[in-house]
């Protein structure tokens, strides 16, 4: 099957470098996908800022009917597109299609959200109260959105939904590993007649599409999921003229559980955070702080589920899938073993197993100090490093002792602890005794420190994409 570009309403044939597309759980060849050439980026723009007045100008319940009409049509193609995702991104079946399902949610949840977003109107109260003074949010122009592979059809519904809704049109880049999924919800607006250059999709290597989707004067704001040197890269190379940014960076989620907490039900959801896509998640639990009183039965339960992993991806019965790429699955052997060589203790885990695809098994490590490797940078892959603590301010102290501040887990039947934890950790979101899993909708998802600006998924999100606009006005 071959892919193509959607520059302008239409679909084109890459005039870029070609790059393999591989199944990271086979270690086969997917696609040879010929990426956009530097010309065709350009033209993506172009269409995307020629389109931008008629759409922005279009009534919201038109655009809504535009939205819905292309919601329709991906629910016709899910399980296409869910296989797509499922071989360009490892994932086991039953993880394959939960992005999807944010993807099409989003182009509803919008454009609801939309129809909410009101200005207003003030009087003078300087004057006679004969000159009024209107507030309207006006769509800011151009975006282009950068996307992880991580979860390519919910990373593209968290920027194309408000994109749409707010009257922008856009440029959308899927990660170079991960497009084929985007590419396809490219022939599908293709399919439908969507208006030409709202959306266009293109992939490609960083010098012909990032840096000149970056770089151009065309794009008002720039959003992007990705690493924290990404999300710096990203900024550099935009700073040629003043642009808006909403970046999504890396984390370095700390789990608390302390003295009071349920230990058994604390111990299965952190084994299953991190085992869920591999670890390959800004908001997974990278490091445990466990109170010195029930470690040893935290950690006893984490081994049991560790080692009972099964491996596997597509149809497979399996819980755990695979890493993106050899290159990842390297880099986070190579932190264990770093680890280790530090002083810490490898449970169980941490091993390259013997079959094809980028595989491994999930770690666990105790004796671990928050100077770690492991405990200093995001890991984004299977391995769980356990600090002991006595106090809960020795906790809090260190799960905010670093420069990322995303998401944060807490364990605890204790009010006053909970209430604690919720005010003093340096992050953007708090989950006590819970996960805020299934769909990202409406919640803010937002981080502090080095974790990036802007909030994604939210009414917050959405008003990122628009600029506010004051008239004055007497008769």
């Amino acid at each position: 099957m071959s892919y193509r570009l959607y520059i302008n309403g239409e679909l084109v044939e890459g005039a870029g470098a070609v790059r393999d597309v591989y199944d990271p759980g086979t270690d086969e060849v997917i696609a040879s996908l010929a990426g956009a050439s530097r010309q065709q980026t350009l033209d993506a723009l172009d269409a995307a800022q020629a389109a931008f007045p008629s759409w922005s100008a279009m009534p919201l319940a038109q655009r809504g009917q535009w939205m819905e009409k292309l919601r329709l049509a991906l629910l016709e193609h899910r399980d296409e597109i869910v296989d797509l995702v499922g071989r360009e991104a490892g994932k086991p079946a039953f993880a394959a299609g939960r992005g999807f399902n944010t993807l099409c949610d989003s182009l509803k949840f919008y454009y609801e959200e939309a129809c909410r977003v009101y200005g207003r109107v003030t009087p003078d109260y300087n004057t006679d109260y004969k000159t009024w003074h209107l507030t309207q949010y006006k769509p800011v122009g151009v975006v282009v959105g950068h996307l992880a592979w991580n979860m390519p059809m919910l990373n593209l519904g968290g920027k194309l939904g408000p994109a749409l809704a707010s009257g922008c049109t856009c440029v959308i880049k899927p990660a170079s590993v991960t497009p084929l999924s985007a590419l396809k919800v490219g022939e599908i607006a293709h399919e439908i007649g969507f208006p030409a250059g709202v959306i266009n999709i293109v992939s490609g290597t960083v010098d012909d599409v990032a840096n000149t989707l970056n770089s151009s004067p065309i794009p008002k704001l720039i959003t992007l999921i990705g690493s924290t040197d990404t999300g710096l890269q990203c900024v550099r190379s935009a700073s040629t003229t003043v642009k808006g940014f909403s970046l999504e960076l890396g984390g370095n989620a700390p789990a608390i559980v302390t003295e009071s907490a349920d230990v058994e039900a604390a111990a299965n959801f952190i084994a299953g955070l991190k085992m869920n896509n591999c670890g390959q998640l800004c908001t997974s639990a990278n490091r445990v702080l466990v109170h010195e009183s029930v470690a040893d039965r935290f950690c006893a339960i984490i081994k049991e589920k560790f080692e009972a992993c099964r491996l596997g991806c597509h149809d497979e019965p399996c819980d755990m899938g695979p890493l993106i790429t050899a290159a990842e699955r390297d880099r986070v052997k190579k932190l264990i073993d770093d680890t280790v060589a530090a002083g810490a203790t490898l449970v169980c885990g941490g091993e390259i197993p013997d079959r094809k695809g980028y595989y491994l098994t999930p770690a666990l490590l105790t004796n671990c100090t928050n100077d770690m490797p492991l405990c200093q940078k995001e890991i984004f892959g299977p391995a769980l490093p356990v600090i002991v603590y006595r106090t809960l301010d020795e906790a809090i102290a260190i799960a905010n002792d670093t420069d990322y501040g995303l998401s944060a887990y807490a364990y605890t039947k204790n009010l006053e602890e909970a209430f604690r934890l919720y005010k003093e950790l340096d992050v953007g979101e708090v989950f006590i005794n819970v996960w805020g899993g299934g769909s990202p909708l409406p919640y803010p998802h937002a981080g502090a420190k080095r974790s990036g600006i802007g909030a994604d998924f939210s009414t917050e999100s959405l008003m990122e994409y628009f600029r506010v606009k004051r008239v004055c006005m007497t008769p």
